[in-house]
């Protein structure tokens, strides 16, 4: 057993390593691509990209019923059973379904363009822009069909190369559009992106099945669960959008847009870039998770090791991030954004909670529990929306990492409920001990830093580095 862990720690490591890296590519992708579109376009470039691309993703989002994601969980089950001709099965239904909602997201694209456009711009002018719009909603489908495909059948590789080069080459195909055609070259540049990736997805796309006839009433049929279970995290999803644009919304009238940035900036910080390490490491682990769904001793196992390698890895980058939040600032903003600098140390606190019940919500989704996974979402919406607002009111925007490390606190004790009672699953006492260690040593950091006690902070900092890489190459040799 502790060698089968020892090889899923590394599986974990090596998923963390590969996504994680090409995660980075795609955000440097999307600051030269920003920079170039500030650059030889202007403000008027800046916004009309932001505006198609918002509504792609809305687009997207509303038509896809989230089955790049829910759909993972049925294929990897299939592949838990050594048979090609359910897997094949299963992967011809999530492709036509893929085909099926990338049609009706371009069709319902193509109707609504005068709409969209007289919404979004506020004349009837952009129709044809939203008409060339539907190409790239179709290609979206088809590209996150063959993602669920990949990832489900655990071709990561695969996945990671189709993400990185698709995303170079439609940022290479763009800046030619960009410096010839200037204003004219967003929608097109769109289009370039949402193709590049779309031939990668089908020039790695996996033919280790050979493709098996099934019929539109077997496919409807084969594919209402993932749909269904898609449908309840769109839901959810949402509800967390509606929340965010809710609190951005209020937080605009009481206290200004700069305000609203300051908020922005720090919650990107908090948020956005420690994500990519979960991001990374779920790759692997929800695929594995959905394999073993049944059993709950292997349940326990698998979320188990997750944790302590989450941890071990995120315990270093936050009381690292907290010793460094200066130059993190001055780097990727500038001291004008000094303001923000408890804000984010307070929720960086807040990323270790999330980490924990990240690790645990997955088996949420791991059961097909789609209904579950609504209300807890929901529940984390009106909580963080309610708790920004109260906090904000009392302690500015400081108050805002705290609301983000009690609203995570709240979260962590709702899915601990589901996970613990709902499931009657358990975690190792490994787990327990080294979450406590890790709030404690990074609680220290912070409180340090906000003391002025650079040197403890940085002593504090060194020890859970050393501790933490301590663990990763015990997980690893294990």
């Amino acid at each position: 057993m502790a060698g089968k862990q020892g090889n899923i720690s590394r599986m974990a490591m090596k998923a963390m390593g590969l996504f994680g890296g090409v995660q980075v590519a795609g955000i440097l992708c999307s600051i030269i691509r920003t920079k170039l579109v500030a650059l030889w376009i202007g403000p008027v470039g800046t916004g009309l990209f932001g505006l198609f691309n918002n509504a792609l993703e809305m687009i997207s989002i509303g038509t896809n019923l989230g089955i790049r994601s829910s759909s993972v969980r049925d294929i990897s089950q299939a592949h838990e059973q050594n048979s090609t001709t359910i897997v094949a099965r299963m992967i011809t239904v999530v492709r036509k379904w893929s085909l099926w909602l990338g049609l009706a997201g371009a069709l319902l694209t193509l109707a609504l363009a005068p709409l969209l456009s007289q919404v979004t711009f506020g004349n009837t002018t952009h129709i044809w822009g939203f008409v060339a719009l539907s190409i790239a909603v179709l290609l979206q489908a088809l590209t996150n069909g063959e993602y669920a495909v990949l990832q489900g059948t655990a071709r990561l590789k695969r996945l990671a190369s189709v993400t990185l080069w698709g995303t170079i080459a439609g940022l290479v195909v763009s800046i030619p559009l960009f410096y010839l055609l200037r204003e004219r070259s967003i929608l097109p540049s769109i289009i370039a992106y949402a193709t590049a990736l779309a031939v990668f997805a089908w020039l790695f796309r996996n033919r280790d099945y050979a493709p098996v006839p099934v019929s539109n009433k077997e496919t409807f049929d084969l594919g209402k669960s993932f749909v269904k279970l898609g449908i309840y995290m769109t839901l959810g999803n949402f509800a967390s959008i509606l929340a965010s644009y809710v609190f951005n919304a209020w937080l605009n009238i009481d206290a200004g847009t700069e305000v609203v940035g300051l908020y922005q900036a720090g919650y990107t910080l908090i948020n956005k870039y420690t994500g990519l390490i979960l991001t990374a490491l779920g790759m692997e682990y929800y695929p594995r998770l959905a394999r073993v769904a049944e059993s709950r001793l292997r349940l326990r196992a698998f979320v188990s090791q997750e944790i302590n390698v989450s941890i071990a890895v995120m315990a270093p980058v936050v009381a690292l991030f907290i010793l460094l939040r200066e130059l993190v600032v001055w780097i990727l903003y500038t001291p004008e954004y000094n303001s923000i600098l408890s804000f984010v140390s307070w929720g960086m606190i807040g990323t270790v909670l999330r980490t924990l019940s990240w690790c645990l919500a997955f088996t949420i989704l791991a059961k097909g529990d789609g209904k579950t996974y609504l209300w807890t979402e929901v529940a984390s919406a009106i909580i963080n929306l309610v708790l920004n607002i109260l906090f904000y009111r009392w302690w500015g925007l400081t108050g805002l990492g705290i609301a983000f490390l009690v609203s995570y606190l709240l979260y962590t004790l709702i899915i601990a409920v589901v996970y613990f009672k709902n499931y009657r699953l358990t975690v190792t006492r490994a787990c327990i001990y080294n979450l406590l260690w890790t709030l404690a040593v990074t609680s220290c950091v912070l409180a340090a830093m906000e003391c002025g006690k650079t040197v403890i902070a940085a002593v504090l900092t060194t020890m859970s580095v050393a501790i933490a890489s301590r663990q990763i190459i015990a997980l690893w040799k294990r």
